[in-house]
């Protein structure tokens, strides 16, 4: 029997999104059938944004080394023992955009975002151009990736709920849709 529920884990954060005013659109779970890595992904927005074009992806990349090394961390544990801090999941953050007619400095926006972001939530932004014709001029889209630990002995405890990391989630995604029109998204 395992340790942790993780399918159930992923399940909590879909509710708790909800409760932090997202809309969830669509979820996948993949699972790698040569190492057993797994994936469980979440597709949201904000309520106020359904019908816009940001999209903001959840993907908790599971590797089966460290949920089976903390599995049997626990089962070695005495009764009541605390299971240690030793054992981590990344739960990434990404945010979509569709291409930009007059696209913001990337070191500018970089600098305001992770003020939003906060330390709750570091965020990476990045830009991609791309040519579809040798005569169109680059289209550019943006990027920004937050990546936040979780921690399997407090998830396996009852904690990490998340919260201030869906309160940041929300409001870089309030502070992109408040400046899309500007940057003349299509």
């Amino acid at each position: 029997m395992a340790a942790l529920d993780i399918a159930g884990y992923v399940a909590a954060i879909k509710e708790h999104a909800i409760e932090h005013r997202f809309h969830v659109h669509d979820e996948r779970h993949f699972v790698e059938t040569y190492s057993m890595r797994q994936t469980f992904e979440v597709d949201l927005h904000p309520e106020n944004a359904c019908g816009e074009p940001l999209d903001l992806h959840l993907a908790l990349e599971v590797d089966p080394r460290v949920v089976l090394d903390f599995d049997e961390h626990v089962t070695s544990l005495p009764n009541g023992g605390a299971p240690d801090d030793a054992y981590h999941l990344p739960l990434f953050f990404r945010w979509g955009l569709p291409p930009l007619a007059d696209p913001p400095d990337l070191l500018i926006l970089a600098t305001e975002v992770a003020g939003v972001g906060g330390v709750e939530l570091p965020l990476e932004v990045s830009g991609t151009d791309s040519n579809a014709a040798v005569a169109d001029g680059p289209v550019r889209r943006l990027s920004i990736v937050g990546e936040v630990t979780l921690s399997l002995a407090e998830v396996f405890s009852g904690g990490q709920p998340l919260c201030d990391v869906l309160d940041r989630s929300h409001d870089v995604s309030d502070f992109l849709l408040e400046r899309g029109e500007a940057w003349g998204w299509r």
